[in-house]
């Protein structure tokens, strides 16, 4: 799931009490300089300069800004962050804060481009196996510790090692030689990652991918301290340092996370001063602040502005709107009775009518769907035949499958997360069974981090796991891999449902290893949808929309697919206190 000021002329007394106070000492740092040539999603061959120049570079703290700037910019649908270690953030809640304190070798742009961010260039290999990348000179973490490279290798592997307790990493670096070593324990070197010096990073992968530089863009990749992760591995996240615009001032647990300025960010100075987000577990609530001037950002791609109040904030210059690169869907757990049957599932799939759920419960904030991929994600533009609305049809496969008017099916709970619009949608979805199946359900709503761990269970033991869900996807980069691939291919770590169709994996592979040849990609993962759809191995519902409320005096925000994305930190503007 879950995306990236003003100078005021002081008395010189003043201003030289608070440069003065600001300032660190200087870091000097020995780094190797090497001229490369960029190469972004492409292989090719690529010419350098040998020549290598050993220089010192200063790390020094950016300065500060002259008058005070508050972000207040809420996080809804939790009461408290599972965590703000990168590879361990679980939902988009945790990957936001986590996005504000540390940051990757490279990151996505304001128009989702791959772009440089720890480093300042790479270089691939003529096979496409082998990705060199320069680490950006005088790169720092927050207290001033220079970033190396072996920080980057260590994190890399840390990420992948299951004593570190995350998905991220598995699930995003598959793809380096040596991961599979890691995961699995047999090693604790990851050999397909090297430091060739303190500012030079080689990651060799396994099979060509045009899409390995946006999954370095996701949390599972980003640098964290080696010095101070082992030398306090429980802990070390209770005064975390990163390479990313902010630090943790102060995380107020159960309430808030309040964050300062990075002094020592490559792209500073930041102009915000402090960076509150207080957790809200209904986004009503958080509106309601809005509404009576306690918050400057409200809404998510997840938990937007609740669809009962967009009648009452859409003319107003604050609301803000975007297509999303999401998808809300229905899994079931096809390992379990009644869903191991596909008839089943088409006859539950079939039985909803979406046009009224987006319409007459969501008042229109969402676009419905019969696909898995949403609108405007590359490969969205091939046609999918979808399992259209039809509750005669609806009734007939439910027959076929055994179970005329519901006689015979086993209970039935239908579990998903209390966040949003989500209690409206399982409501309308309940009715729906009812009506045109003739099968009554169960609801069960759960905390987020609860429902979380059930789906892990769900994919860990799935006679143990949940029967159906309702649920979410993001992207976490923008390209259809992200939604088909590595979301139901045989046994994959989020294939919560265990769908499984050899003929779709057979497509994902031969897709997954095509660079250069995006129109035959697309056409490969357009055919996998179609299996995937035809069988419900998910069965998706709408497409959410962006909805978000920004007060006029906030810039440097971008609105995405993917979300509010920041393409420059110290473009942001606050509130000046």
């Amino acid at each position: 799931m879950l995306r990236r000021f003003v100078m005021i002329t002081l008395c010189a007394a003043a201003l030289a009490l608070m440069l003065a106070a600001c300032v660190a000492t200087p870091t000097p740092v020995t780094v190797i300089e090497k001229e490369t040539v960029v190469v972004k999603e492409t292989v090719e061959v690529v010419k350098e300069v040998t020549k290598e120049v050993t220089k010192e570079v200063v790390v020094t703290p950016t300065p500060v800004t002259m008058r005070p700037q508050v972000l207040r910019w809420s996080i809804e649908g939790i009461n408290e962050l599972v965590s703000i270690d990168p590879p361990k953030a679980s939902d988009s809640q945790g990957i936001l804060a986590v996005n504000m304190l540390f940051a990757g070798l490279v990151r996505l742009d304001g128009e989702l481009r791959v772009t440089p961010d720890g480093a300042t260039s790479w270089t691939v290999s003529p096979d496409g196996l082998t990705y060199t990348f320069k680490l950006r000179p005088g790169l720092a973490f927050s207290d001033g510790t220079p970033a190396t490279a072996d920080d980057v290798v260590f994190s890399l592997t840390r990420a992948l090692n299951p004593a570190t307790g995350g998905w991220t990493g598995p699930f995003y670096l598959s793809n380096i030689v040596g991961s599979d070593d890691v995961t699995s324990g047999a090693s604790s070197t990851l050999t397909g990652v090297k430091a060739v010096d303190a500012s030079t990073v080689e990651i060799k992968i396994k099979q060509p991918s045009a899409f390995f530089l946006k999954q370095l863009t996701f949390a599972g990749g980003f640098i964290v301290p080696e010095a101070k992760v082992t030398a306090n591995p429980a802990n070390w996240t209770d005064s975390p340092i990163g390479t990313g615009p902010f630090k943790l001032k102060e995380w107020k647990h159960n309430q808030a996370l309040i964050l300062e300025p990075n002094p020592y960010y490559w792209n500073g100075p930041i102009q915000v001063t402090e960076l509150q987000m207080p957790f809200f577990q209904d986004s009503e609530t958080a509106f309601q602040l809005y509404r009576t001037g306690g918050l400057d950002i409200m809404g998510s791609q997840q938990n937007g502005v609740p669809a009962a109040r967009l009648a009452e904030v859409s003319d107003l210059p604050d609301f803000r709107a975007a297509s999303s690169f999401a998808v809300r869907y229905i899994g079931f757990n096809n390992m379990l009775p009644p869903f191991d049957n596909v008839k089943v599932r088409q006859a539950f799939a079939r039985a909803i009518d979406k046009q009224a759920l987006a319409t007459k419960v969501l008042g229109g904030s969402v676009r419905p769907s019969d696909r898995i991929l949403p609108g405007g994600l590359p490969g969205s533009e091939l046609p999918i035949k979808g399992l259209t609305f039809d509750a005669a049809a609806a009734k007939q496969l439910l027959a076929d499958a055994g179970f005329a008017n519901g006689k015979g099916l086993p209970p039935i709970a239908f579990s998903y997360g209390v966040e949003g619009d989500n209690e409206r949608v399982v409501t309308f979805l309940q009715e729906q069974w009812k009506q045109n199946l003739g099968v009554q359900i169960t609801l069960e709503p759960l905390e987020l981090a609860t429902f979380s761990e059930r789906l892990n269970t769900t994919y860990q033991h799935p006679e143990q796991g949940i029967q159906m869900y309702f649920s979410i996807w993001g992207a976490d980069y923008p390209d259809p891999q992200n939604f088909i691939s590595q979301q139901l291919r045989t046994d994959v770590g989020n294939n919560n449902g265990h769908w499984s169709n050899a003929a779709f994996d057979k497509l994902v592979d031969e897709a997954d290893v095509i660079v250069g040849n995006d129109s035959k990609r697309m056409t490969l993962y357009n055919q996998a949808e179609q299996l995937a759809v035809d069988e419900v191995g998910w069965l998706p519902l709408f497409n959410p929309t962006l909805n978000v409320l920004m007060r006029p005096y906030v810039s440097g925000f971008v609105f995405t697919g993917q979300g509010i994305t920041v393409p420059d930190w110290s473009a942001v503007r606050g509130k000046t206190q």
